[in-house]
């Protein structure tokens, strides 16, 4: 007899052992837990921890509650300004209903994805190329809107939406390369232009500042001379100032009239002009520059006559 309920009490405790290990269940701290009843849907969720659950009647789903990263497959489109462009991005959501998620929609991370490569497709229809570049924050609001209106009947949150990458075709590449060079080159043209309007306007004033007073001209050409010589350079370039040429024009005597008074001579109040005395310098020069000219012309053709040829 004593054996008897010993065995029954050993088969009990199996069988406890049993469906305690099949009712048993843990949910983790990230996920959350569905329970079906013969189908139907327990309106308690489990929370994270142990929990038990009837067998054969009941089952658990787990839910993931963590944010996932999903990306969304590049899309060609063209753009507002028709650019052909392959835009791709990444959609960053999380499960905020697991009952929802589970009953309301079949697979819902396949539906977010679907949903996020036509929203994108319709982003790029609607947008131009410039924006698609330089206004991203813009898009990235608009594509999450455009997400998280249904994902909220799946029990889906969109927690952000980013746009990764714009490929452009090598044609519109080279056209823009072509079109920054430009814009960077006029605007060096324009820095330039400025730079010597600046220049232009220092130089006047130091110009106004010099013709008030001529040797400052003198000590800036001394200034210039000693700093051309203190690389010690073998040739010296001297530029002459204009000044110094007027200088020696205004020392220069003014050559005679055609019709005055000839070269060599002062006129006197007298009837006759009288001949100024000439200089032995004066004299020697006009010699040596006849000997010259004698030389270079040879002897005349028609030689010049003799006192004896007149006698004859």
């Amino acid at each position: 007899m004593i054996e008897e309920l010993l065995m029954a009490v050993a088969g009990a405790a199996a069988a406890a052992v049993v469906y305690a290990g099949a009712a048993a269940r843990v949910v983790k701290q990230y996920e959350r837990g569905v329970v079906f009843r013969f189908g139907r849907l327990r309106s308690e969720v489990r929370s994270p921890g142990f929990t038990m659950i009837v067998p054969i009647a009941e089952r658990l789903h787990k839910v993931n509650m963590q944010i996932v990263t999903m990306p969304v497959p590049a899309q060609e489109g063209i753009t507002r300004d028709n650019v052909t462009v392959r835009v791709d991005a990444v959609v960053y959501f999380k499960v905020v209903d697991a009952a929802d998620a589970l009953v309301a929609v079949e697979d819902y991370r396949f539906a977010v994805s679907q949903m996020s490569q036509t929203s994108l497709r319709s982003i790029i229809g609607k947008s131009d190329l410039d924006d698609l570049l330089s206004n991203r924050e813009k898009l990235n609001q608009g594509l999450e809107l455009m997400l998280d209106s249904p994902a909220m009947g799946w029990g889906v949150a969109i927690d952000r939406v980013e746009i990764k990458d714009v490929s452009l075709p090598e044609t519109m590449k080279r056209s823009m390369a072509r079109q920054a060079e430009a814009d960077r080159e006029r605007r060096a043209r324009v820095i330039n232009a400025d730079a010597e309007l600046q220049a232009s306007k220092k130089l006047a004033q130091a110009a106004a500042v010099m013709s008030a007073q001529p040797a400052a001209l003198q000590l800036r050409l001394l200034q210039t001379v000693m700093a051309v010589s203190a690389e010690k350079n073998s040739t010296l370039v001297l530029p002459i100032p204009v000044e110094l040429l007027r200088f020696l024009e205004r020392a220069t005597p003014a050559p005679a009239a055609a019709g005055g008074v000839a070269a060599g001579t002062e006129p006197v109040t007298g009837t006759e002009p009288v001949t100024a005395p000439l200089s032995a310098a004066y004299l020697k020069g006009r010699a040596d520059a006849a000997e010259v000219v004698a030389d270079l012309t040879g002897a005349s053709v028609e030689p010049v006559p003799t006192p004896d040829d007149t006698d004859r």
